[in-house]
Parts: C-alpha cells; structure tokens; sequence
C-alpha cells in the first residue's frame, strides 16, 4: 500500500467519521424520549442527511470545488435537516445536537462549490440554522447564539480542513508526475537532437544523390556508379556517426550517468543520495555500470513511488558493486521498480539486456526488496 493511498483512506475515514459522530449524538438525544411521535420523524431526517453528507464529501474527495450544479437536491437537503432543527427547538429550549444536521449539509455543499461562494453559503447557512433553532424565542439570545454559530463553524471547518487537506496532497502528486514526464521528456528530446544533428544532412545528401543517380541512369551510366559509390559511402558514413552517438549515449562513464540520475530524480521530487567514488570503478567497466544505473533510474521513474533513492557504489577484494535502491516498492498499478523482464532499457531488453551483458564479463544482476517496503537493484563484478 503507498503512502497516499494510506493518506487517502485516513482522510476518508476522518470525514466519514464527522458523519457518524452526527448521527450518533442525534440518536443519543432522540433516545431520551422527549420528541415523542416526532421521534420517527427526525431519525428519518438524520438518515438523510448522514447518507447525502458522505456521498458528497466522497465527490469532494476528487478535488475541492467540483461544483456539480445539483442546486435543487442541495436546497431539499438543507430544508429536510432545517426542518428536524426547528421541531426539536419547539420541544427543547437549546436543541444544541440538531444544529449538527444543517452543519453536516454546509460542509458537504461548500466543498463541492468554487472557493469564491464558500464563505458566503457558510454564513447564510449558519443564519438559517440559527433562525430554525428558535434562537429568537429563547430568554438568553446572545448565549443560545454563540454557541451555535461556533458548533457551526467548527463542524464546517473541520471538514473543509481534512478535504483541503488531501486537495493539496492530489496536487502535489499531479506535479510530481509531470516532473517525471517532463524529466523523462527532457532526455528523449537530448538524444533525439544528437541523432537528427548527425543524421540530418547525411540523409539529405543521400536523397539527393540518389534522385540524381536516378535520372543519369542510361544517360551517364559513368557519372551514375560515381554517384551511387557516394551515396553508399555516405550511408556508410551516417551509419558509423550513428553508432558513435548511441555508443557514446551508452558508454557514458559512471559517473555522468549517476549526475545525470541525481539530476532527473531530484527534478521528479525523489530524494536522491550517492555513496562511494564512481572513479574507482576500473574504466572497462564504467559503460556497464552507468547502464544499470541508467535502467534502474528510467524504472524508479516510471513505476515506483519513491521518495527516497540511494546509489551506493563499493570496490573492495577484487570485486566492483553498485546498489541502487529505493523506498517506493510499489506503485498504483501494482508494480514495483519495473524489472519484472520487460524494462525500458535503450537496448531494448530491459533487465534481461542487463544480466545478458553482465554476464560477459562473468557479473551478475541481482533484485529484490529492500526493507519494508523498499527495492533494490545490484550489480556484481569481479575486476
């Protein structure tokens, strides 16, 4: 389970539970007996309102302000728990736990509403309230006022806080993905510039020698093997300067490749530290081990949760290991740092790719879980 799912279910929970604390101070109080054949009557009003309350904070719950436009069913609402609040002022001088009612209404209502009306329907709700309690009739006005309008406030307060809350959370979250894509995005579009920069006037020239080889053909037959040798050799050339790029892509030394990961991580959100010295990695095996620090950083990325990810690099007894780990085992759908065989390494293979060019040099790959709810992936070498 992550964190924000665990944080969702406690903010659910939190609001849901408001609910229930209405209905279960309201029955508390229609078990004294006091309301007679009313009683009936207003159980049927907490009902509704209790199963409006959760309906509408659980809308609420996919962002503050959705502003559903049910104006009607809102207004019924409200008259259903203003309606309760005034037969228990006509049998109790200070019906205190029927204000609950019209409470629990304004804050399902004002969170499902644009911030700029909120207040406004906050005030002339508590007003109403006030007036259907029998405010005015009682002999102490200014006591039987108060404490109301701060029950009020308080109920709508609390909820609009938890609601507001978790609102600030789903955003912080959206931005986190978008740093990711963006940083992911930032990457392709490097590579993508190096490729068409090397490729671009290759091609060009190529297009254009063979439109030419195509028209001297029977013409010049001599001029057209010329420039047909050229376009082969041009081709050759653009194949080689392409190779170079990806191989230069590939080969970068660890640590490039663990600055550049420290750079996109950090710009995703995930803390990111670094321990050991990549120079003391024997230089045959730089290009190995910044591609698994290349691969492990794309799937931290792109199916963890992390927060955290630690980059541990070790040359001790003959044998060279680099560890990247991570405290985000597991994402929304389900999977964890990706190496489940189909990775989104630049070979093409992903973790397999990886143990397959280890294995060359007589290392190994080595996954699992880390702690509680953390990942790790190990590279091994004997240099």
């Amino acid at each position: 389970m992550t964190q924000i799912s665990t944080l969702r279910r406690w903010t659910w929970w939190s609001v849901v539970g408001a609910g229930v604390m209405v209905a279960a101070v309201t029955t508390f109080d229609m078990s004294t007996g006091r309301y007679g054949w009313g009683t009936a009557g207003l159980a049927a009003a907490v009902v509704v309102v209790s199963v409006q309350h959760a309906r509408y904070l659980r809308t609420a719950m996919g962002g503050l302000g959705r502003d559903e436009r049910r104006t009607w069913e809102h207004l019924a609402t409200f008259a259903v728990a203003l309606g309760a609040l005034a037969f228990a002022g006509t049998q109790t001088p200070v019906p205190m736990a029927w204000y609950l009612l019209p409470a629990a209404v304004i804050a399902h209502v004002v969170a499902n509403r644009p911030a700029g009306s909120r207040w406004v329907l906050v005030a002339a709700g508590t007003v109403a309230a006030i007036l259907a309690g029998g405010v005015l009739r009682s002999p102490d006005m200014v006591g039987s006022l108060v404490l109301p309008v701060v029950l009020v406030c308080a109920f709508v307060l609390s909820d609009l806080a938890q609601l507001w809350f978790w609102d600030a959370v789903l955003q912080v979250d959206r931005a986190r993905q978008t740093s990711e894509a963006l940083a992911v995005a930032e990457e392709r579009l490097r590579f993508a510039a190096d490729l068409h920069d090397i490729q671009g006037h290759h091609l060009q020239a190529i297009a254009l020698k063979g439109e030419l080889t195509a028209r001297l053909i029977g013409r010049d037959d001599p001029a057209a093997r010329k420039h047909a040798d050229e376009i082969a050799e041009l081709a050759r050339t653009a194949l080689r300067e392409t190779r170079a790029v990806v191989q230069g892509y590939r080969r970068a030394s660890l640590g490039t490749e663990i600055t550049n990961a420290v750079g996109v991580l950090r710009a995703a959100g995930i803390e990111t530290a670094v321990s050991g010295d990549a120079t003391d990695v024997p230089p045959p095996l730089q290009p190995l081990f910044g591609a698994l620090v290349r691969e492990g950083t794309t799937n931290v990325l792109r199916h963890s949760r992390a927060r955290r990810c630690a980059v541990d690099i070790s040359v001790a007894d003959g044998q060279v290991r680099v560890r990247l780990s991570n405290d985000g085992v597991r994402s929304e759908d389900g999977v964890g740092m990706g190496f489940d065989g189909a990775g989104f390494g630049f070979d093409g293979a992903g973790l397999a790719g990886l143990r397959e060019r280890f294995a060359t040099v007589g290392g190994q790959i080595e996954v699992g879980s880390s702690g509680a709810d953390g990942f790790e992936l190990v590279g091994l070498v004997r240099s």
